[in-house]
């Protein structure tokens, strides 16, 4: 017997920690921008796994990839090496610019492993005193939820309630100059890097003021600290180009990269950076069973081959000039800013409760998520197309001027 929604709802709620608050949809199928329901209705995907999605649902070429490898081999540990690790590592530093990968699951993994390996890099290379290295973040931030990273969120819903919480970080206003230079003036040679979104996702698709990232580059380089860019959300075409930062021209020293690099198929991140950075690790000094293996290998060399085309990145900012545009035609007096790169935004209301606004974007066919009470964040598959990308914006304008 098929169950139903309210009877698939009900197990949610007494058998599933209540960490979540997930609108009243529950996916059944779904393939490219469209996702139907266990009902049959069907919903246009405008959070698109918070950008986990990026190439849409199951697309052909990633799912094609994945079952030639399902037949093959799934799991080594990195005990042992396999045919796919190699050419993955090899053809993202290319991708990037870089030397070196290390792979790894979730994107809080890679934030993780980039604290390490700053930290061992600034004791080893720097010769900070042992213990007293210094990591500069920015407030509202998200980088994960492991202890470590929500220490120093200034997210009281991801941090409250989870203490002793872990030192070695100093936080500063996201675009402020000056306040980041005092931290510079303050702390010196302790500062090993600088973990930056150059987009803030989580905070409402915040973007920073134009030069502030050549600015942190600056400093970082004078002060001979790494400079640290968490592309989780914001990289792999996401923003208009393979990497937000570039659209500053910006190189960091590393990258942080996961969603869209498993193809919203396989959980698939990785630190990226130069040898000298890397290199300080040895064998037995971080690991992960999972991490590289050779289903996400095979997924994330497909997702690689699949950027390297630059089509996505193109679609991103083409349609992403539209998508801008529509968001802005909408009247002030409800909206109070739009921000955003690519086909990413957020919308910010003056007074209408997000959380509404996406139940009413939910009757009328349409996925989103509200943030911090009054933004919307939107972002689309890449592949979606001019007309389903104008349906989506009708129907949030509907939702919108309704509320």
């Amino acid at each position: 017997m098929t169950e139903t929604l309210a009877d698939l709802a009900g197990l949610t709620r007494e058998f599933s920690a209540h960490n979540y608050h997930p609108l009243p949809v529950i996916a059944a199928t779904a393939s490219g921008v469209w996702v139907t329901d266990v009902a049959g209705r069907r919903y246009l995907d405008m959070l698109a796994g918070y950008s986990a999605l990026n190439f849409g649902h199951r697309h052909p070429r990633l799912v094609a990839a994945a079952r030639r490898q399902l037949d093959r081999v799934t799991l080594m540990s990195r005990a042992f090496d396999h045919d796919q690790f190699g050419p993955f590592c090899a053809e993202l530093a290319e991708l990037a610019g870089m030397d070196m990968v290390l792979p790894m699951n979730t994107g809080a993994e890679a934030v993780e492993t980039a604290i390490k390996v700053a930290r061992k890099w600034g004791y080893e290379v720097r010769g900070v005193p042992d213990g007293q290295a210094v990591i500069v973040v920015f407030d509202g931030n998200f980088h994960g939820r492991t202890t470590t990273i929500v220490s120093f969120s200034s997210d009281p819903d991801a941090k409250n309630g989870f203490g002793p919480y872990t030192p070695g970080f100093v936080s500063v206003r996201y675009g402020d100059m000056p306040a980041l230079k005092s931290v510079f003036a303050a702390y010196g040679p302790r500062i090993v890097a600088v973990l930056i979104e150059p987009v803030q996702g989580e905070a409402g698709v915040i973007v920073p003021p134009p030069g502030f990232l050549a600015g942190v580059r600056e400093l970082c380089t004078s002060a001979g600290a790494l400079m640290i860019a968490d592309e989780i959300q914001s990289g792999l075409g996401r923003a208009g180009a393979t990497f937000a930062c570039s659209l500053e021209g910006v190189e960091p020293d590393a990258y942080l990269l996961g969603k869209a690099l498993g193809g919203g198929i396989v959980p698939v991140s990785a630190m990226v950076s130069t040898r000298p950075v890397l290199g300080v690790l040895r064998p037995g000094q971080h690991g992960s069973t999972f991490g590289g293996n050779p289903l996400a290998c095979a997924v994330g060399r497909e997702v690689i081959a699949m950027l390297r085309t630059g089509e996505y990145q193109a679609r991103s900012a083409e349609l992403g000039a539209r998508f801008h545009a529509r968001l802005r035609a909408l009247p002030s007096s409800v909206v109070s800013s739009v921000r955003g790169r690519g086909l990413w935004a957020g919308v910010s209301f003056r007074s209408l409760d997000g959380r509404a606004v996406c139940e009413r974007l939910l009757s009328l066919g349409v996925l989103a998520k509200e943030t911090h009470g009054t933004t919307i964040r939107l972002a689309p598959p890449l592949v979606i197309t001019e007309d389903e990308l104008d349906w989506a914006l009708e129907r949030f304008t509907e939702a919108v001027l309704t509320g």
